[in-house]
C-alpha cells in the first residue's frame, strides 16, 4: 500500500514492537526498516510513504547530513526525526536547518515527547524547544549542507593524507580555494578534525575502505631514527 509512514531503525528485534506502538500514537499504516543509502532510496521511491521517520543516531554524527540528502531527493515527503535520550542539541538544529520538518526528543520530557508525536502524526510539524533555542542563539543562521562533487573530490585527498598545496596542484586550484572547500566541507558536515572527517567520509560512503591508502607517488619516507639502548645502537 501506497503512503503511510516508512520509519528507518537499525534495532530489527523491536521493527514488530514499533510498528505497533507507532500505530497506537495516530501514525497511519506504519512499515518499519533497516535499509540505508541506495536500498532506502529504493524503498522510498515503492512505497510512496507521506511521512518517513528516523532516528538521530542512525547513522550518528551524520544523521542530519543525511537526512537533509534524502530532503534533496524526496522534497515532498514530510520527514522527522525522532530520539530517545540525549542527543546533541548543537547538532540537532542541523536537522532543521538541512530541511527536516520535525525533531523530537524524550529528553526534552515525556509530556514534550507525546505532545511532538502527537503533532507529527497529525501531518504537522513540531520542533525541539531546545533546538529552537539553539538557532536563534545565532547572529547569523548556518547554512544548511551541501556537499559538491568537487567537496568530495577533496575529501577524498583529506582522508588519505594530503596537505593543501598537493590538493591545489592535483585538482588545479589555488590553496586559498582548497581551504574554503575544506572550511565548507567541515561545517556542513559538522565535524571538527580529520579523524572526524574520515568516520563521517566512510559512514555517508564519499569513500570506501579501501580508497583509504594514506600515501601517494610523491610521498618522501624518512629515514627511521636510530634508537641507543644500553650503549648499542640499533637502527
Amino acid at each position: 500500500m501506497k503512503g503511510g509512514t516508512l520509519m528507518v531503525s537499525r534495532c530489527k528485534k523491536n521493527h514488530g514492537y514499533y510498528k505497533k506502538r507507532m500505530e497506537e500514537l495516530g501514525f497511519s499504516n506504519v512499515t518499519v526498516t533497516a535499509s540505508e543509502k541506495d536500498a532506502l532510496n529504493s524503498e522510498i521511491y515503492d512505497l510512496k510513504p507521506d511521512l518517513l521517520i528516523m532516528g538521530a543516531r542512525f547513522y550518528h554524527g551524520c544523521t542530519p547530513f543525511l537526512m537533509g540528502e534524502l530532503r534533496r531527493n524526496f522534497p515532498k515527503i514530510k520527514m522527522a526525526s525522532l530520539v530517545i535520550g540525549e542527543y546533541p542539541p548543537e547538532l540537532a538544529m542541523y536537522f532543521i536547518l538541512n530541511g527536516i520538518n520535525s525533531y523530537v526528543t524524550s529528553f526534552d520530557g515525556i509530556p514534550e515527547w507525546y505532545e511532538g508525536l502527537k503533532e507529527v502524526s497529525k501531518g504537522g510539524e513540531f520542533i525541539s524547544p531546545e533546538v529552537i533555542k539553539r538557532i536563534d542563539m545565532r547572529q547569523e543562521k548556518p547554512k544548511p549542507a551541501n556537499i559538491t562533487a568537487r567537496h568530495k573530490e577533496v575529501i577524498r585527498l583529506v582522508c588519505n593524507g594530503w596537505k593543501d598545496l598537493e590538493i591545489a596542484d592535483t585538482l588545479h586550484i589555488s590553496r586559498c580555494t582548497v581551504a574554503r572547500h575544506k572550511c565548507d566541507i567541515l561545517t556542513s558536515l559538522n565535524v571538527r578534525s580529520v579523524l572526524e572527517l574520515v568516520h563521517v567520509a566512510l559512514t555517508t560512503g564519499f569513500i570506501t575502505l579501501e580508497e583509504l591508502c594514506f600515501r601517494h607517488s610523491e610521498i618522501v619516507l624518512n629515514p627511521v631514527p636510530e634508537i641507543k639502548i644500553k650503549g648499542r645502537s640499533r637502527g
